[in-house]
């Protein structure tokens, strides 16, 4: 956004008006846990497996929800240690001797579910003027640049979830819920902490990929349209999110643009 304003206002690959626009993350901080019972002569030390993994099974193979898309679970068991908290014998000997063993057996999962990319859910350079009390004003003589340490404008987010993401919320705590339950786990409970874009770290879309310039940053083989000597393989590439961890994708697209690079350049192409 900061390079060849002369010649694109908006920055490099700005064009088609989609740069910056479409942000997406995975949504999450929210779930479910409870105890186990039983398996006190078992810890986590020694051949322990991973933690569990739960793939999407919602608006898939007939079933059919109020939202689009879906959400994924991760999640793990552990017992407790040392640091529980335990009411009863809260001083002394005794306290030492009850947390020298381990406590009971826990589990817990939380869900990330699918952000659709919004056109207006967007991030952008701040070019306001902003007055001594932080109220943005329209003089720029009665205000100054909000600027990072090099005097360059600074990144705003303009995005948020929307009704389609709010009721899958709903749903991602409701079903971890049962599947516990069912599974004979005691006093479950469900949390949902919010979200803002940006918690899951797993930005998304703003230099989208496309088969029109008008309508799209990047072509299919993740070249600027504007600037074909310009590859972007990060998250800013993709239409949509999933709710899966995004990274091996960005590497395969990463691959993929520079053996298609390597053989452009061969051909001089660009």
């Amino acid at each position: 956004m900061n390079s060849a304003t002369e010649i694109w206002p908006d920055g490099l690959g700005s064009s088609s008006s989609e740069l910056g626009h479409n942000v997406m993350d995975h949504h999450y901080n929210l779930g479910a846990r409870g105890k186990v019972e039983g398996f006190e002569d078992m810890y986590t030390y020694g051949r322990r497996p991973n933690g569990f993994y739960i793939p999407r099974f919602v608006n898939i193979n007939g079933d059919k929800r109020e939202y689009l898309r879906g959400f994924g679970y991760q999640g793990g068991a552990n017992r407790e240690g040392w640091s529980r908290d335990v009411a009863e014998l809260n001083i002394g000997a005794n306290l030492k001797e009850s947390l020298s063993e381990p406590g009971s057996w826990t589990i817990g999962a939380g869900g990330f579910g699918e952000i659709l990319p919004y056109h207006d859910n967007r991030i952008l350079l701040d070019k306001r003027y902003y007055d001594a009390e932080g109220n943005v004003v329209t003089d720029p003589s009665k205000g100054k640049q909000k600027t990072d340490k090099w005097g360059l404008p600074i990144l705003a987010t303009d995005a948020e979830l929307r009704e389609n993401e709010i009721k899958m919320r709903k749903d991602i705590v409701e079903e971890m819920k049962q599947m516990f339950e069912i599974a004979g786990v005691k006093d479950v409970k469900t949390w949902d902490n919010g979200h803002n874009i940006g918690h899951g770290i797993h930005e998304m879309g703003t230099a989208r990929m496309g088969r029109d310039s008008k309508t799209s940053v990047l072509n299919g083989h993740n070249q600027v349209w504007d600037a074909l000597n310009v590859f972007v393989t990060d998250g800013a590439c993709m239409t949509s999110s999933a709710c899966q961890n995004p990274s091996l994708t960005y590497m395969a697209l990463t691959a993929r643009a520079a053996a298609y690079a390597v053989n452009e350049l061969n051909k001089r192409n660009i």
